[in-house]
Formats: C-alpha cells, sequence, structure tokens
C-alpha cells in the first residue's frame, strides 16, 4: 500500500489549535505552506503531552550541545496567537505520533500517524509474518521544524490546552459552565 505523505520542510505556519467551545472542542495540528494546508484532529491530551516532549527533547540538545543555538523561550517573532486557518478540513485523526531531531538540519521531526495504522518498522515485521509494506498506514504527516518555530510551538499548544474549561480543585475534573458533581471520594 502507498502511504500518502502529507510533508513539511521548513512550513509558513504550524500550529495547535481548536474548534468549537470548551467542553466539546476539537484539537488540531495544522500545518501550513503556500497555499498547501494540512489538519490533523488530535486529542487534548495529545496536545499536552507533544508539547511537553518538545521542550524536553530541546532542553536536552541545549545542554547536550552548546554549539546548537535553542531558545529558552519561543522568540517573539515567531509567537502565533491567531485563529486556525479557515476552513479546517480533517485530513485524519493522529493515533501514534513520533518525535526526532535531524542533525543534518537542526529541525525537529515530529511524524503523525492515523488512528489504528501504527508503523511497523521493517526490522520490527522481520519473522512476525508481516510485510513491511502492507503495515504501511495508509497516510501520514510528517513536519520538519527549526528550534524557534518548535519552541513557539509547544508554548501555544500549552495555552490552548489550558484555555479549557477550569478543573475542580477538589477532584481535578472539568467544571462545565452548568456546574459539576464530584465522584464519591474523589477529593481524597
Amino acid at each position: 500500500m502507498t502511504t500518502l505523505v502529507h510533508s513539511f520542510d521548513w512550513p509558513d505556519r504550524v500550529v495547535i489549535g481548536t474548534v468549537g467551545r470548551p467542553g466539546s472542542r476539537t484539537f488540531y495540528l495544522q500545518a501550513r505552506a503556500g497555499d498547501r494546508t494540512t489538519s490533523v484532529a488530535m486529542e487534548k491530551q495529545q496536545s499536552a503531552v507533544l508539547a511537553g516532549m518538545i521542550d524536553r527533547l530541546l532542553d536536552g540538545l541545549a545542554e547536550a550541545d552548546g554549539q546548537l543555538s535553542i531558545p529558552a523561550e519561543a522568540p517573539v517573532e515567531l509567537v502565533d496567537d491567531g485563529p486556525l486557518d479557515q476552513p479546517v478540513e480533517e485530513d485524519f485523526r493522529a493515533g501514534s505520533m513520533r518525535l526526532g531531531w535531524d542533525p543534518r538540519t537542526a529541525q525537529l521531526v515530529i511524524e503523525a500517524f492515523p488512528v489504528g495504522e501504527e508503523p511497523i518498522d521493517a526490522d520490527d515485521a522481520d519473522g512476525v509474518g508481516v510485510d513491511a509494506e502492507d503495515a504501511a498506514p495508509s497516510e501520514m504527516l510528517l513536519l520538519r521544524i527549526p528550534v524557534g518555530t518548535a519552541r513557539a510551538f509547544a508554548e501555544r499548544a500549552r495555552r490552548v490546552v489550558a484555555a479549557g474549561r477550569p478543573a475542580c480543585p477538589l477532584c481535578g475534573m472539568p467544571v462545565d459552565s452548568d456546574g459539576h458533581e464530584c465522584a464519591p471520594g474523589s477529593g481524597d
């Protein structure tokens, strides 16, 4: 099976954003280069985890390699608080994701795969009766972004995640505008 790859090297824009009201928002990872846009639906928790992993990777790289110029915070000129590009048309819903580093180009690499279509490496497929060609996902998102853009992306993702419903101080569950009932014993 041939994989449709939504590939963006040095995209014009890459952001996490939402559609809908708190409590029923859909999160999207959206990338744009020129007039081409890809929107991948994600879970709120995936967005938060991705932001944290990006920060840890960038912090680790800055610590390990004094030659790399990695900003501790998003450069002001790269902060993007604008809405998602419209219309938002979901290309696929993200299941598994991978995060990596390309030292040749000094770029962070983000890969997202559709739900239920986990990539199988050719090495993993050997000896288990699975053909790596057949195991390839039908589609994927491949992003290569510079370190400043990655830092700005992570900061925005954290802000978008935090902009949802407030958490109950007793149980930590989201509080809707019409109230909230804690589960028995959840405040212990």
